[in-house]
């Protein structure tokens, strides 16, 4: 078993070090520190008591070690430390809420200097001064200490809460600001458990290079999809719960159907001639459209990031036969020339791109289940369960017009059965889920679209979840007298569902505490390491210009863009007309949360001008 390293500061009478002292086993080591210097703790009999024990047993002891200034206390070989404590910390006398939120700030700063890479950071706050929904009862946040905001500005989360327990420790006394008389007031305090963030600004941006025609090719990674391309969720090596969601999913489906399982080798940017069904949504006006930048012996390449091959498209994408990408005013515009000449092509928006050429291949076999998985990319408004990225998955199934109805309702009753079975696995205990699943019938006589009501994410939320679409069409020129069912599922949606992870941006995570949580064959709720992070909130206001008009999707990839997908929300609050030059003026709100990294009020700031340069640029507004 590997040693562990522990670390007190702020002692008091050392009872809790002397208590602790007692508990660990001989491959833990303890040093026990306090800002007091041997003088002062002299006239105090407990405090001579505990040193006394403390000594006896070989545990090292510090005096005079400042906890905001840790690295100046111990030599590069004599750090990492595994786990550091810090009970009720506080600057003494009548100290405010900002001074303690400054002494927190400072100590956090200075554990990021000592602490092992997978080490934790222990602060035991009394009732009411961490901020968290862990207090009982709650403050106003503005009248804590707001414990998580200044652990972030030392890039900590908070990983863990529970109550502090002066029992757990036989023989702890809490003392009062430099170990005087008067205690503090322990009943319901709470321990916070900090653990190291991924630095925010780790994520660079990506370039990528294909294969056009024997021709090399390159783009930058668009801002708003900032470490969403090739992610390989869905390949064979992956043990991502969206791929173990599908596997599952398309297991269970094989027991009714024949599977044909289909590799999705097709590029990422679709191809002219490809075509859906009209009454299937795929609007390639909220797609991401990019300049492909050709390579040349004389041109530089694109600088500012790493640079990935994009080997799936490098055999499929033979020649650049693209798509039209729609004009502002409605209109269609060849979209094979961008910017100076670039090839201008999309991120394909949806698996169903493809569905003509696969019931349209000489050698489709109608009976059978098509299975094509892989990710998609669209625009879209900032919403809880709305996403820029997801994967989807999508079964294709053809039969004999006469079976229609037959075939129909098995495949139905299976998918419902299989999605309710999933979603019972996790569901939250007292939770009702009967007809979970509803496949609710559209106007137009043959779509439906597949409704979950989403009870793991708690009571207080109920809402109808839309995680997939089926429809019927006869589209086949080859298959006269065939039909065919299209069924598209969102399996990011999906797997927030089964395993209760409520914020989508979750799935992208470098943070491989991530994968750790999910045991391979089993289905457990999960349990985030980031609990309770701050919202920062602003206003930002802008008079629009006439002419250009106002395009309210593109201002929230801005914000998305800038934010990297940490604007949570965008609310509408006003519009404003000038009574004498009539110019109008809109106003909103952006809320800033991250859920797996630590966000400081500073980095927010930083954002939000940058976001107001950026659509002052883009959208051609006027801010306020």
């Amino acid at each position: 078993m590997a040693s562990r390293r522990l670390l007190l500061v702020g002692e008091g009478n050392f009872s809790f070090a002397a208590a602790l002292s007692e508990t660990l086993d001989s491959n833990t080591s303890l040093i026990a520190t306090c800002i007091q210097r041997p003088a002062d703790l002299a006239p105090d009999p407990v405090a001579r008591e505990n040193l006394l024990r403390l000594h006896e047993r070989g545990t090292k002891i510090r005096f005079g070690v400042d906890c905001t200034q840790l690295a100046d206390a111990f030599e590069l070989h004599d750090r990492e430390f595994d786990r550091i404590y810090f009970n009720f910390p506080h600057c003494g006398r009548k100290a405010g809420v900002a001074r303690n939120r400054e002494l927190l700030a400072k100590f956090f700063q200075s554990c990021a200097d000592i602490l092992a890479e997978e080490g934790e950071v222990h602060v035991a706050l009394c009732r009411g001064q961490g901020g968290t929904p862990a207090d009982n009862p709650t403050r106003e946040w503005h009248n804590t200490w707001q414990v998580v905001a200044m652990a972030a500005l030392g890039q900590f989360i908070l990983s863990d809460v529970h109550p502090f327990s002066c029992e757990a420790v036989p023989g702890y006394k809490c003392t009062g600001y430099r170990s005087q008389n008067k205690s503090f007031h322990v009943e319901g305090a709470v321990n916070h458990i900090f653990t190291q963030s991924l630095p925010f600004e780790g994520l660079q941006p990506r370039v990528f290079r294909i294969t056009v025609g024997g021709q090399w090719f390159s783009f930058p990674e668009p801002e708003a999809l900032a470490g969403k391309l090739n992610r390989g969720f869905l390949e064979a090596s992956s043990c991502h719960p969206i791929k173990t969601i599908n596997e599952k999913l398309i297991a269970e489906l094989g027991k009714a159907f024949p599977l044909k399982r289909l590799k999705c080798s097709f590029p990422l940017l679709p191809q002219r001639g490809t075509s859906v069904p009209t009454s299937w949504s795929c609007d390639l006006s909220a797609a991401f459209w990019i300049n492909l930048l050709k390579e040349n012996s004389n041109s530089e390449p694109l600088t500012g990031g790493t640079t990935q091959n994009m080997e799936d498209c490098i055999v499929s994408f033979s020649d650049l036969s693209l798509p039209k990408s729609p004009g502002r005013d409605g209109k269609e515009e060849a979209a094979h020339e961008g910017m100076y000449g670039q090839p201008k092509v999309c991120l394909r928006p949806s698996l169903l791109v493809h569905v003509q050429a696969i019931i349209q291949a000489p050698d489709f076999l109608p009976g059978s289940l098509y299975i094509l998985s892989g990710p998609v990319f669209r625009k879209c408004l900032i919403l809880p369960f709305t996403m820029p990225a997801f994967h989807e998955t999508l079964f294709i199934l053809g039969f004999n017009e006469n079976l229609k109805d037959g075939c129909l309702l098995s495949l139905l009753d299976h998918l419902k059965g299989i999605l309710d079975s999933f979603l019972t696995q996790t569901a939250l205990e007292g939770s009702k889920l009967s007809s979970s699943v509803e496949f609710v019938f559209q106007p137009n006589g043959k779509d439906y679209m597949i409704n979950v009501k989403s009870h793991n994410f708690g009571p207080d939320f109920a809402k109808d979840l839309i995680i997939g679409s089926l429809t019927t069409s006869a589209t086949s020129i080859i298959h006269k007298d065939q039909c065919f069912v299209f069924v598209s599922m969102n399996l990011d949606l999906l797997a927030m569902l089964v395993w209760g992870i409520s914020d989508w941006r979750m799935l992208w995570t470098f943070d491989k505490r991530f994968l750790k949580s999910f045991v391979p064959g089993k289905i457990e709720p999960f349990k985030s390491y980031s609990l309770h992070p701050p919202c920062f909130v602003h206003d930002i206001s802008f008079w629009l210009d006439e002419k250009k008009g106002f395009d309210e999707l593109e201002f929230h990839t801005v914000a998305r863009a800038v934010s990297q997908d940490t604007v949570i929300s965008i609310q509408f609050l006003s519009r404003f007309q000038h009574p004498k030059t009539e110019q109008v003026s809109l106003c909103y709100r952006l809320t800033y949360q991250t859920c797996d990294k630590a966000l400081t009020q500073q980095q927010v700031t930083s954002m939000q001008s940058q976001f107001r340069k950026e659509i002052q640029q883009r959208l051609h507004v006027t801010p306020r």
